[in-house]
Order: C-alpha cells, then sequence, then structure tokens
C-alpha cells in the first residue's frame, strides 16, 4: 500500500482515500464470505413481510425484520436446539417466530414500548386467550371511550404537546380510565390496542429521527407544510384495531383446537422478556447458555428511538427526565448520547476495547471525523462521537454474545452499513473482523441484492454512493 505521510493524512479527500484503501482490504479480506443472496428481499429484512402474518401485523414497528427472515435463516444456518436470545428484542419478532419452531427464546429491551409489545403477544398466545377474547368482544360492544365518566389525565411530554385533536385527546381519556376495570391480562391487551393507533390519531408521523408534525397541528413552521394525509377518527381506528386482535386470536385458537395431537408441530418455544439495556443484561447471562443469537441492533444512523415514539412512552407514563435517561441507556445510535465509560460496566470488556483500538479502519473514520468535527465541517458534531460510541459498545456486546453462547452457537446480524461527511463506513465488515478477533468465525456476510442510497445531504455534497445492507453470521468456535 505504501507509506503515508501525516501530511496527507491531514488533507481531507487523501484521509477518504486512506479510508477508501483500508475499507478495500478489508472486503478483500472477506470477499469469499461476502455473498449476495437472492432470497433476501428487502421487505423480508424489514416490517414490510410481516404485514399479512396474524399478530406479527399488530403494531407497525418500522424497524423490525420479518418472522420469514428468521423461519429463513435458521433452516439455512441449521440452528441448533436449544435457547436463542435476542439482546435487542425490540417488537419481538424474532423471539416469537423462534418459538413458533420450537426454540425457547428469551430478549432483552429497553424501551417501554418494545416491552409492552411483547408482553402483549405473550398474553395472546398463552392460556389469557378466550378470557382476551371475550374481553375485547365487550369492549366492541360497549365502546366505554364514548361513555361518559372522568377521563385519566396521561403523560404530556414537550415533543407530544397538541398531538391529537381535542376530542381523541379525550377519548383516549376515556378509554383508559375504563381500562382501571379490567383484570392484568386483559387490560395489557386494551392497552396495547390503544398504542397500536396511536399515531394514526394523531397530527404526527415517524420519521426516522424525529416526529413530524402535519401543518393542521399548529406546530408546523417554515416555507414546507406537511400533510401526513388522512387523520383517522379515534372510533374507527380503535374499533378496526381491536377487531383485528379479535380476529386473530379466536383463528389461532380455533386452528390450535383442531389439531389433535399426532398432527400437532414441535410444541412451541417459550419466550421469556428481560427488560433494560443489553449491556447491563447481557453480563448477568449465564455462559454458554444459548444455542443461537439472532438480532438486528440500532443501526448507526442517527434515529432517535425515544423521539419517534414519544407518543407511545409519554402515554405509557415516561416522563423528561425518564425518556433523557433512556435515551442515554441506549446504544449510541443518535447524536445525543454521551460517552459510556464501558470498563466502569464490565472490566472483562477490555480485550473488546483493545481490538477497536488496534483497528486500521476504524481508527481511520473516527480520526476523519474528529478532524472535520474541530474543523465545524459535521452537520452535527455529536456525529463523531456517536460513530466512536457505536463501534465500541457493539464490540462489548459482541464478546458478551460470544461468552453466552454453547460451543459452535451461531450468532445473526442485521444492520447497515453508512456514510457521514463522504466516509463510507462498513459496518458489516469492520463488525466482523471485531467478532473475528474475539473468537467468532465469519460464515458469511449475506448481501442484500437490492442496495440503499446515501441520504439526500450526502448525495449533494459528494455524489450517490450505493450502501450494502447484511446479514452477518458468526460461529463460535
Amino acid at each position: 500500500m505504501g507509506v503515508v505521510t501525516e501530511a496527507r493524512l491531514a488533507g481531507g479527500e487523501d484521509s477518504l482515500d486512506r479510508i477508501e484503501q483500508l475499507d478495500g482490504l478489508l472486503a478483500g479480506e472477506f470477499s469469499a464470505s461476502l455473498v449476495v443472496d437472492k432470497n433476501l428481499e428487502r421487505r423480508m429484512v424489514s416490517f414490510q413481510a410481516n404485514k399479512q402474518r396474524s399478530y406479527y401485523k399488530w403494531y407497525k414497528f418500522k424497524e423490525a425484520f420479518s418472522a420469514s427472515l428468521v423461519e429463513y435463516l435458521f433452516c439455512k444456518y441449521s440452528v441448533q436446539e436449544g435457547k436463542v436470545l435476542d439482546p435487542f428484542a425490540g417488537s419481538g419478532t424474532a423471539l416469537f417466530a423462534a418459538a413458533s419452531l420450537g426454540y425457547d427464546a428469551e430478549g432483552i429491551e429497553l424501551l417501554p414500548i418494545g416491552q409492552k409489545i411483547i408482553e402483549a403477544n405473550i398474553l395472546a398466545r398463552g392460556d389469557s386467550r378466550p378470557a382476551i377474547v371475550a374481553a375485547l368482544g365487550r369492549w366492541l360492544e360497549r365502546k366505554p371511550w364514548n361513555e361518559a365518566g372522568e377521563a385519566t389525565a396521561f403523560q404530556i411530554l414537550r415533543i407530544t404537546d397538541g398531538a391529537y385533536p381535542p376530542e381523541t385527546h379525550r377519548k383516549i381519556g376515556r378509554y383508559l380510565a375504563s381500562l382501571e376495570t379490567e383484570p392484568p391480562a386483559e387490560r395489557a391487551t386494551l392497552l396495547f390496542a390503544l398504542l397500536c393507533i396511536l399515531e394514526a390519531v394523531s397530527y404526527t408521523r415517524k420519521d426516522g429521527q424525529y416526529l413530524r408534525w402535519d401543518h393542521r397541528s399548529g406546530r408546523c413552521w417554515g416555507k414546507k407544510q406537511f400533510n401526513k394525509g388522512e387523520i383517522s377518527p379515534f372510533e374507527a381506528a380503535i374499533t378496526g384495531k381491536l377487531q383485528e386482535l379479535q380476529a386473530d386470536i379466536t383463528q389461532a385458537e380455533q386452528a390450535s383446537d383442531l389439531l389433535s395431537a399426532p398432527s400437532q408441530p414441535a410444541d412451541r418455544g417459550s419466550v421469556n422478556l428481560i427488560g433494560g439495556s443489553c449491556l447491563d443484561m447481557l453480563p448477568q447471562l449465564e455462559a454458554g447458555a444459548y444455542s443461537g443469537v439472532i438480532t438486528s441492533p440500532p443501526y448507526c444512523n442517527r434515529y432517535d428511538y425515544t423521539r419517534t415514539y414519544a407518543l407511545e412512552l409519554a402515554l405509557l407514563g415516561v416522563g423528561e427526565v425518564e425518556l433523557a435517561r433512556l435515551r442515554q441507556e441506549m446504544l449510541s445510535c443518535t447524536v445525543e448520547n454521551r460517552t459510556k465509560y464501558l470498563l466502569a460496566q464490565s472490566p472483562s470488556w477490555q480485550a473488546a476495547i483493545d481490538i477497536c483500538d488496534q483497528l486500521p479502519l476504524l481508527q481511520e473514520i473516527l480520526a476523519y471525523l474528529d478532524r472535520k468535527r474541530a474543523a465545524g465541517e459535521l452537520n452535527n458534531n455529536g456525529i463523531a462521537r456517536m460513530v466512536r460510541g457505536y463501534f465500541y459498545e457493539m464490540a462489548c456486546v459482541i464478546h458478551e454474545c460470544h461468552r453466552v453462547l454453547a460451543s459452535d452457537g451461531i450468532m445473526i446480524m442485521v444492520n447497515d452499513n453508512v456514510r457521514y461527511a463522504g466516509a463510507s463506513i462498513s459496518v458489516d465488515t469492520i463488525l466482523s473482523r471485531i467478532a473475528e478477533q474475539l473468537g467468532f468465525a465469519v460464515a458469511n456476510i449475506l448481501v442484500l441484492p437490492q442496495r440503499k442510497g446515501n441520504s439526500s445531504q450526502q448525495m449533494g455534497k459528494h455524489g450517490r454512493e450505493a450502501l450494502r445492507k447484511c446479514v452477518y453470521i458468526w460461529r463460535k468456535h
């Protein structure tokens, strides 16, 4: 490659050339593993393929992958029987898809909205189904949100103030007040149904890094006025959701009753939820306890889930202080994440940190972003800190996943590559090199045939460049 002088590295373009050279070298070392898999349609590696599947379609968790992806990968790579783990459980797709294949599944999830989605699905698939179906029928007939009486006041955050038309706000309060009379399983399911419709009945739309506000809310400023289209009336939205849950649970219950013992498929596995940050919870798990890990961590793309899911978090009682705490406990994926003191959490992570310190491509990227920040050439100064935190924290997560996997256990991860200040950041090969040095063998880095473009800001300044979206397959030696 030749010697690169300090003077050359000081220049922005030359530094990008250096990053590109190192990136090419690393990609070359993984060339046998980087395989385009034509079966991986983009809809399979997103929420889209869940839209036609009972249970999975109830809550539109846009960051989820599909149950079909779990089924495809578990079959393709012959995951051993046993217990599987998702350290970033989200809405629980991996957990329930694995359980349907006969695996016991455990998931770690930090955000209360993800926890509520998973808890409601556990109830709807369990012994409480008859009582839940009966409660859904009662509420569809009674429609307590229309009744006179006191409404429950619910949490309003600065970023959710004025999110609903006044009549919708009042009906949400009445709905919440009526929940208090229901037994726990029925109450949890009915609350979940309400969470499912909040975006539809509000002036907002989830848009990656933030909530977009419809101009009818009175919170839109500037020349461009956003119109989200129809804002669903509360009555139509909630009755539609209650009917959907009732129909799906009833159909599943009838199908279960029709199955005779000889023809019944392998028993479904159990699903267990662990609330909290995976950086806190992973070190508490037993070594060698899992045959597989399947997950999709937050991407290094600046998305702030505490903002995009602010309506749901507020309804669940999350206040301003708690919201800020959750934002900092998340994996560093947003520009507001502060540096985490990883060795204070677990001294055993020193090996993972050392690997990051000595990885040439990663260090070149971080040095480049630091120089751009110092020169005022990043559109947000937090980008450099976020990218650094992302890789160091992910190295610690990978270290823990290796520890908790049994011998010959498999780790499957869905992730995206990103680009900042013109530098393409190959998350796939960097994390795979970290995993390799922590003891994994990189079986495959499956590349989606359809790549994604970079942001409009990046295209305007640096040109269009298609970025890989991949599924990593690592095996423990």
